[in-house]
């Protein structure tokens, strides 16, 4: 149980706009004294605010019998939609009205969650074993709806979970997703103060605040890290250490943060809301050391089968709920990620999602191993790679490109050109000719996913 009494006095949640010292919640509510209402309750958290949303996670853990955690992206419209399927029958959120607005059938109790505590004197006495519902945060498709426990969710958290006092957390993550909910989970068990982000502010703004609250540690997927270096704000911050996930880290991003943040450790952890966390890198490799496959009597067992990367531990997500979903693991135990790997040597590489290659007369390309190669050149700050459907080949391999911005082109379309011809050299020389992007476009920026991934059509 997230148990308030646990909790450093000193230590903090930090929002934009607000800040709410954790010592105080061991005898106050941010749900204006409603708790004993929401025990046992199937509870939908659907706060704009990721302060409100972490309140009310700290306060109904072991007292709801269900938490489903909604980020503020999910459109209002899908709302009863996802109540059905989790069986919710009540409502948290910071916004008055909001159940009845949403058009939720059955909601027994609509209570509303302030940063503003209230003393509260209901019995904080676990009386549930609460599940936590996340909704995936995939790229394509639909969400699925995971099922996991707080042990499930903590797996990763070893020793004391103490850490020092000076250490302050941050993330670029909605901590309503898995990725997020981690670091989330490690500040408040480690006794850690918490710097939110807010979707209301830039990039640029957000490093700026993170620095005012002396961040120490920050976590973001590798797009998240692409546009933080594109902004003078990075050299802000001066973290002692530095995480990424969500995405494949290739050896570019890798170098370009330990470029900029040389006194701090940068690692990049493998980790989805369905396997949970499996394991981090903290070499300042890419891949992943060929030695962890196969190992017996560890906490997480993994395993590649057909190329894909497959995950067995006590931190991995009890299934899916409703009809959104489908069997999550296999007779063995073991979960396929979708994520396909290649040994090279004594380590594996991440080639890309399984289910986004693209299909170029038979072959397959991975847009991931195009843009890591397109990435590397001097030039390019980020890129996207997508598939074209093509009569002929079925598709064409596309690439929408983001230079950096101390190395613009010359306004001349000859610039541009060069430019252009210069980036697919460098992929004609370490590809095969058909993963060569035939159109490649210089852009401004690229849309990522609330998810902190790249936004992949």
């Amino acid at each position: 149980m997230l148990s308030a009494e646990k909790y450093i006095s000193g230590c903090s949640l930090v929002a934009l706009d607000a800040s709410v010292s954790l010592g105080d919640l061991s005898g106050a509510s941010s749900l204006g004294g409603r708790l004993e209402e929401l025990r046992g309750r199937s509870v939908l958290v659907a706060t704009r605010d990721q302060l409100t949303a972490a309140l009310a996670l700290i306060e109904l853990d072991g007292i709801a019998r269900r938490l489903v955690l909604c980020p503020c992206d999910v459109s209002r419209e899908r709302l009863p939609l996802l109540a059905a399927i989790a069986g919710v029958d009540a409502v948290v959120s910071d916004e008055t009205g909001a159940a009845a607005d949403a058009g939720i059938p059955g909601i027994r109790s609509f209570v509303t969650c302030t940063p503003t505590l209230v003393r509260n004197d209901s019995d904080r006495g676990e009386s549930h074993l609460t599940e936590w519902i996340l909704l995936t945060s995939g790229t394509t498709g639909a969400p699925k709806m995971v099922l996991h426990t707080l042990s499930s969710l903590t797996g990763a958290i070893k020793g004391d979970r103490k850490l020092e006092h000076s250490v302050v957390w941050s993330t670029f993550y909605d901590i309503r997703r898995y990725g997020g909910l981690q670091i989330f989970l490690r500040a408040l068990l480690g006794g850690a103060s918490l710097v939110l982000s807010s979707a209301d502010e830039s990039t640029g703004d957000f490093l700026t605040r993170a620095a005012a609250h002396g961040v120490t540690h920050i976590s973001g997927t590798p797009s998240h890290w692409r546009r933080a270096l594109m902004s003078p704000s990075a050299h802000k911050i001066a973290p002692r250490y530095v995480r990424l996930s969500g995405e494949i880290a290739d050896q570019v991003i890798l170098d370009r943060l330990r470029a900029c943040y040389q006194d701090a450790a940068v690692a990049h952890a493998f980790a989805s809301t369905e396997a949970g966390v499996a394991f981090d890198v903290r070499d300042g490799l890419a891949g992943f050391p060929a030695s962890i496959i196969g190992q017996n009597g560890v906490d997480v067992e993994m395993k590649v089968e057909d190329g894909s990367l497959r995950i067995r531990s006590s931190r991995t997500a009890a299934g899916y709920i409703g009809s959104l979903g489908e069997n999550l693991a296999g007779a063995d135990g073991f979960i396929d990620t979708g994520d396909t790997v290649e040994l090279r040597g004594d380590r594996y590489y991440f080639a890309g999602r399984r289910d986004g290659v693209i299909n170029v007369g038979g072959l397959k390309v991975h847009p991931e191993e195009v843009e890591a190669v397109i990435n590397r050149h001097p030039n390019v700050q980020m890129s996207l790679v997508t598939g074209r459907k093509n009569p002929i080949t079925g598709a064409l391999v596309i690439a929408d490109v983001v230079v950096r911005s101390d190395s613009q082109p010359d306004a001349a379309d000859a610039g541009i050109q060069r430019l252009k011809r210069d980036i697919l050299d460098t992929c004609r020389r370490a590809l095969a000719p058909y993963k060569v992007p035939t159109l490649l476009r210089l852009v401004r920026s690229l849309e990522v996913a609330p998810s902190g991934k790249l936004a992949r059509l």
